[in-house]
C-alpha cells in the first residue's frame, strides 16, 4: 500500500533543546501507525513536528508533497487533523458548536451536514448531548467529541495523542473500535501515540518504538508484539 505520510531524518525540539534525533517512519493510506515509548521519548513532539507546531530539520511529505516548514494552518488545509493530549475541547461551547468549528476551513455545507450526522452515528451519545455545554461532558464524551471534531475537517491524516488517557476500559474499547471504522469509511491514515502499548499494537498495522528521541525498533505491529524486549518492557509478559 502507498505511503500517505513519510518522515525521514526528522530533528525537532524546543529552542536549544533537541528532542527528536533523526527519526524516520511512515503511515500508509488507510493505515494505522503507532508510536510507542516511555514518557519523554518524543512521541508528542513527533506529532507537533508533523503538524507544523515546531521548527524541524529533515523531510516530511504528505502524499509525496513536502509539508516540512509549512505553517500549521497550511498543513491543516492539506488534510492533517490533530487531536492533542488533553483533547483541546472548547469547554464553553456546545457539543455541536465544537463539531462545526472542526469544519471551519470547508465551504461545502451539504458535505458538512453529512459528516455531522456521520459523527453522530459513530458516537450516538454526542447526538444526545448536541446542545450541552462541552465542559459538562464526561472525559470519555470529550474524547469522542475531540475525535469527531477532527473528522469534521474531512482529513487525510489523523494525529491522535493518547486517546485512552484517563478513560474507563469500556469507553476505550468503544473509541478504538470506532477508530477502525474511521480509517476504512473515511479513508484516513492514523498516526497514533498511545501509552497502552498492548492496545495500540492490537489496532495498528505498523509500530515504531522511540527511546530518547530515536527510533530503536520499527516494523509490522504483529512482529513488534512478538519482540521479547517489547513484551517484557511494555506488554508486561
Amino acid at each position: 500500500m502507498a505511503s500517505l505520510l513519510e518522515v525521514s531524518q526528522l530533528h525537532a525540539g524546543y529552542g536549544a533543546l533537541m528532542v527528536l534525533h533523526g527519526i524516520s517512519f511512515a503511515v500508509e493510506e488507510r493505515g494505522i501507525t503507532a508510536l510507542l515509548g516511555a514518557n519523554g521519548a518524543g512521541k508528542t513532539t513527533t506529532l507537533r513536528a508533523v503538524c507544523g507546531m515546531l521548527k524541524v530539520r529533515g523531510a516530511v511529505t504528505l502524499s509525496g508533497e513536502s509539508i516540512a516548514g509549512r505553517s500549521t494552518e497550511d498543513i491543516v488545509r492539506r488534510g492533517v487533523a490533530h487531536v492533542p493530549d488533553g483533547r483541546g475541547t472548547f469547554l464553553h461551547l456546545s457539543t455541536e458548536e465544537n463539531l462545526r468549528l472542526g469544519a471551519y476551513t470547508r465551504r461545502d455545507r451539504t458535505g458538512v451536514a453529512e459528516d455531522l450526522e456521520r459523527c453522530y452515528t459513530y458516537f450516538p451519545r454526542l447526538k444526545e448531548r448536541r446542545a450541552q455545554q462541552a465542559g459538562t461532558l464526561s472525559g470519555g464524551e470529550q474524547q469522542m467529541l475531540a475525535i469527531s471534531r477532527a473528522l469534521m475537517l474531512r482529513p487525510r491524516l489523523l494525529l491522535l495523542d493518547e486517546p485512552s488517557f484517563g478513560l474507563a476500559p469500556l469507553v476505550v474499547q468503544e473509541i478504538f473500535r470506532i477508530m477502525q471504522r474511521i480509517r476504512t469509511e473515511h479513508k484516513v491514515g492514523i498516526l497514533l501515540v498511545e501509552q497502552n502499548a498492548s492496545l495500540a499494537l492490537e489496532v495498528a498495522d505498523h509500530a515504531y518504538l522511540l527511546e530518547t528521541g530515536k527510533v530503536v525498533l520499527g516494523g509490522r505491529a504483529e512482529d513488534i508484539r512478538q519482540n521479547e524486549a517489547v513484551r517484557k518492557s511494555y506488554l508486561g509478559y
